[in-house]
């Protein structure tokens, strides 16, 4: 068939051929992930693996009441995927673009089809403000192109017959017919979105010391669970069932099951909290990241500026008065029938000044040879607005020096009087220059505040952007970007060496391509920098994708929002120092109250080991270790991690935990030998009893940290203490049958007041001695 562009469009019979050779608009976005994928990847983890096979040996003993620790594992599961969901919907919404369709040709009669029906060759209409569904050619017309979202350059690209429109990409001005010419992944916007698809591991220090722990733990569990089983059942002589329940107990204990659910809940009330203030947030832990970060690449279009262009100021020549030229900027920009956005800033800049204007009898439109648009009014004056070097030509020498104080951080437009135009619109006569229209990105009103803030809290600030690097310098400087008049030109820099090179020692770069962003956050996470990025167009997506955390505007590309861990929903960048603040607010917290599970986890560990080597039988059953988890660390941790904290994030989370763990595994470990020895060998108390005393001390130790975590006293931790101390009591005498534990003989109330007394003295001599050795390392750091 003759393949060439035809006016009528395709024939049916040539949309069918191309239907059935797959050559249609479809699957060209990016899509995130169906519900059953988030269920899978919440489901199937390691960490459930574990705890659903000790739960099945439980279940074979038939001490149901022993499986409660189960309780915690779906909890922390249902809340996984129920933010996933929930943050999968909100960004499905966003991606409902107000034009889910286009204006086709077909059989010469135009007709309005889902974007997933075009096929190669359809010849669609395109005006003003519609966004380029696939990449296609121009047959026929001229329009103004936006394709910021591609190249980060805000620069209107003029379009005619035989030039390329690229997907994405929106007609700004103008009207044309174009054939499309790629259909769904051969796209333009998805090439560039294909590698921001990939697969990218999450860089979350809490995540990451979670996932170490329980690496640990998974790699040690079942041999020292199988050593521990044999050790009391065929050497120690415990019949099967309470071996089984023994070792579970241990092996449950070993795991920091709650704290995962705290750390799930904790950022899930963040999320909450963010939706309050605009921001949604796709990936719990980047909340986190974000606090952590040390450097912010900015990009200029969307995130320092609205992308909305604003009238800066207008200067009349030497000799023009101000009236004159005003209501002469007003009368050209209003004639225009199809403005573009320079166009409207004028127009809006004037009616709120109240400015009239005249009445035009004939318009040149702007033509990108000529560099300037035209009209003659009904008074008999003529004008021209636009380049000044192509309306004046050489005459321009005489205005430019006043041009060039204008240009420093914005586009400038001459307005010129004429005696007319020609048939064919050329100028008539010579030019009178008359003033100067300067226009540039409206910055946001928030952008300087929010930057300071950055820079009190000791982020380095790096702007990126694809427009002119003077234009980029310009505008850094009025927000406060540091060091923003050294900027650097892209296009110089040859390769990821330069680039290496010029990221550590510049702070504002311009024409930088998509590739080079990624290359820019690529050379700052070499050096070891935590890296956020801010975007909002395709051409943003890959350095997006790289980051350690992506923050993306609502009102930009599908591809820059699937990616980004966050989505600014009111497209304000005074919404981050927010997400800062809960971040630190989490972190903080979460190290505070880890401290009370991982004593557990040292505690279980260390006994499980002693206890192979030891001839007593292991004095938990699970049921206990809920109680203890209950009142002494799940409850608390609670509390103490949903506090308003503002502090600034201070050294590695694992290490801030641990510290605050070993006095309280070390003095738990030895008052749970101690028991062992004087029960058996000198009270003469059987396992029910020593059992009893070990759970009791152990709650004692958990309130002892509790205290020290507490420190200062506020009327809810007061209260907190109330009510650990009081529910431990609860479930030792009412709900004694449910947790085991067995009444108070003489010998065990002594025992029990002796060791409580002198494990509180220990304990809080080591807890001292750790925490003066943390500060100390802490202060070396810094």
């Amino acid at each position: 068939m003759d393949e060439q562009v035809q006016p009528r469009g395709l024939s049916a019979a040539e949309v069918e051929e191309r239907v059935a050779r797959g050559e249609v608009n479809v699957d060209a976005g990016v899509h995130t992930r169906s519900v059953r994928q988030i269920v899978r990847e919440n489901t199937l983890t390691l960490f459930n693996a574990i705890n659903v096979i000790l739960a099945v040996f439980v279940l074979v003993t038939g001490s149901y009441k022993n499986m409660l620790f189960m309780v915690v594992i779906v909890c922390n599961t249902a809340i996984g995927i129920v933010q996933e969901i929930r943050s999968k919907r909100t960004t499905d919404r966003l991606s409902i673009v107000a034009s889910s369709k286009a204006t086709v040709l077909r059989d010469g009669a135009r007709t309005e089809l889902p974007l997933d029906q075009l096929v190669r060759d359809d010849v669609i209409e395109l005006g003003r403000g519609d966004q380029i569904p696939a990449d296609a050619e121009v047959v026929s017309g001229t329009c103004d192109v936006n394709e910021s979202l591609l190249t980060g350059e805000s620069k209107l690209v003029k379009k005619r017959p035989g030039d390329e429109l690229m997907s994405g990409s929106f007609v700004n001005a103008g009207i044309v017919l174009a054939r499309v010419v790629h259909v769904g992944a051969e796209n333009y916007a998805a090439k560039i979105s294909a590698e921001a698809k990939q697969h990218k591991a999450v860089n979350s220090e809490i995540m990451n010391s979670l996932n170490r722990i329980i690496r640990f733990v998974s790699f040690v569990i079942f041999p020292l669970g199988a050593l521990l089983f044999a050790r009391q059942h065929f050497l120690g002589g415990v019949e099967t069932n309470g071996a089984i329940l023994s070792t579970v107990s241990a092996l449950v204990g070993m795991i920091p099951e709650g704290l995962i659910l705290l750390t799930s809940t904790v950022l899930a009330v963040a999320v909450v909290r963010l939706a309050k203030s605009k921001v949604l947030v796709q990936q719990l832990y980047c909340i986190e990241t974000l606090a952590r970060v040390d450097t912010l690449c900015l990009d200029k279009t969307g995130t320092i500026t609205t992308g909305k262009m604003e009238v800066e100021a207008v200067c009349p020549v030497k000799g023009v008065g101000q009236d004159a030229v005003d209501a002469a900027f007003a009368s050209i920009a209003r004639a225009d029938d199809d403005p573009n956005d320079t166009a409207l800033a004028i127009v809006e800049h004037y009616a709120r000044s109240g400015v009239g204007s005249l009445r035009p009898v004939r318009t040149v439109p702007f033509s990108s040879d000529k560099k300037w648009s035209g009209a003659t009014f009904a008074n008999g004056e003529s004008y021209v607005m636009g380049a000044g070097q192509f309306i004046l030509g050489d005459a321009f020498v005489e205005v430019a020096e006043q041009q060039e104080r204008l240009a420093a951080d914005a586009r400038v437009l001459l307005l010129a009087r004429v005696e007319g135009f020609t048939e064919d619109g050329d100028l008539v006569g010579r030019p009178e220059p008359l003033g100067f229209v300067a226009i540039h990105d409206q910055i946001r009103a928030t952008a300087a505040q929010t930057i300071g803030y950055f820079k009190e809290q000791g982020v380095d600030l790096k702007v990126i952007s694809g427009d002119d690097p003077r234009t980029v310098s310009g505008i850094a400087s009025q927000v406060g970007v540091p060091r923003a008049e050294a900027y650097v030109d892209a296009t110089t820099l040859a390769d990821d060496a330069a680039i290496a090179e010029a990221i550590e020692r510049y702070s504002v770069f311009g024409r930088v391509k998509p590739e080079q962003k990624k290359a820019f956050v690529v050379a700052l996470q070499e050096k070891g920098h935590i890296v956020a990025m801010t975007g909002d167009g395709v051409n943003d997506t890959l350095a997006l994708k790289q980051a350690d955390c992506s923050v993306a505007m609502a009102a930009g590309s599908d591809a820059a929002r699937n990616v980004a861990q966050l989505v600014l929903v009111d497209n304000d960048f005074a919404a981050m120092p927010k997400v800062v603040a809960e971040g630190r607010r989490s972190i903080n917290n979460l190290q505070r109250s880890a401290s009370l599970f991982l004593v557990k986890t040292l505690l279980s560990m260390t006994l499980a080991v002693l206890f192979i080597l030891l001839p007593w039988q292991y004095p938990f059953q699970p049921i206990q270790m809920t109680l203890i988890s209950a009142f002494t660390i799940g409850l608390p941790s609670f509390v103490l991690a949903l506090e308003p904290n503002k502090d600034r994030i201070k050294g590695r989370f694992l290490e801030n935990v641990i510290v605050k763990s070993i006095p309280g595994a070390i003095c738990a470990v030895l008052t749970i030998l101690i028991v062992n020895t004087v029960g058996y060998n000198v009270l003469h108390l059987d396992y029910e009893h020593v059992s009893t005393l070990c759970v009791l001390l152990t709650a004692w130790i958990g309130a002892l940290l509790i205290v020290r975590l507490s420190i200062s006293f506020t009327p809810i931790r007061a209260a907190l203490l109330v009510v650990v101390v009081g529910g431990t009591v609860l479930g030792a005498t009412v709900l004694h049958g449910l947790f085991g534990i067995e009444p108070f003989t003489f010998g065990m109330t002594v025992l029990f007041t002796v060791l409580a007394i002198g494990v509180t003295g220990l304990f809080h001599v080591l807890f001292g001695i750790f925490d003066a050795w943390h500060a100390k390392r802490l202060a070396n750091m810094v």
